[in-house]
């Protein structure tokens, strides 16, 4: 029996987390367990440098040439490693349809193309509404006379202060129906919340991934 191989794709944002390979060894490994479970090859590896806004992908474009030039199966380690924006996620799922290539993702293992461009939509539709309502929110504390940031650089004033918590509690109201929606599909723990989280396109409040300690803040906020 012919054993499968596979075309690795891993990506992160920075050039920091580049050189260190910090979010990369993680995705290595969900790739290789996948490997280990289905008894698969991995022939290749291709690590993508570059934001996920970035919809200019040479090494993912290199890895589905390889992929159909082998007939490897392209694993990605986590969707949201592809990117946020649904836009893109469509056009690469044109791309592999086009290309006739097998796709796996291993945080999201029954996606097939039609949930793709479901979950896209989906994800794209979150971030925005999320975004809509934290500028409402700073907005409505503005016309307050809440001052926001910093002056001159130094350190913040009590009001600016107070527009952060605000800013903060504000997205913490706007998360916590996802993370009610995540929670009655069984996700329990802090780590399946904050993958869930990420693999949807929902950013933290400065932009970033989620992690345990950080779903676990805004969960408790709502305990609070």
């Amino acid at each position: 029996m012919t054993t499968q191989q596979i075309i690795a794709y891993l990506r992160v944002s920075t050039e920091t987390q580049g050189r260190t390979g910090l979010g990369i060894e993680a995705q290595r490994q969900l790739v290789a367990a996948y490997a280990e479970q289905t008894d698969s090859q991995i022939v290749r590896e291709y690590v993508e440098v570059e934001s996920g806004k970035i919809d200019d992908r040479p090494e993912l474009n290199a890895a589905i040439r390889d992929s159909r030039r082998t007939g490897a199966t392209l694993v990605v380690a986590k969707l949201d490693r592809l990117s946020r924006n649904a836009t893109f996620l469509l056009t690469f799922d044109d791309m592999v349809k086009r290309a006739g290539i097998d796709l796996h993702v291993c945080d999201q293992p029954h996606l097939d193309r039609f949930m793709l461009g479901i979950h896209a939509l989906v994800a794209e539709r979150e971030r925005h509404m999320i975004s809509e309502r934290t500028k409402a929110a700073l907005a409505a504390a503005k016309a307050r006379g809440v001052r926001l940031g910093t002056r001159d650089g130094k350190r913040l004033s009590e009001a600016g202060s107070a527009a952060r918590r605000l800013k903060a509690k504000q997205h913490a109201m706007n998360v916590l129906p996802v993370i009610s929606q995540i929670q009655a599909t069984g996700a329990i723990t802090y780590r399946a919340i904050a993958d869930a989280l990420n693999a949807r396109g929902v950013t933290t409040q400065q932009g970033g991934e989620w992690h345990p300690t950080s779903v676990r803040r805004v969960v408790l906020r709502k305990q609070k």
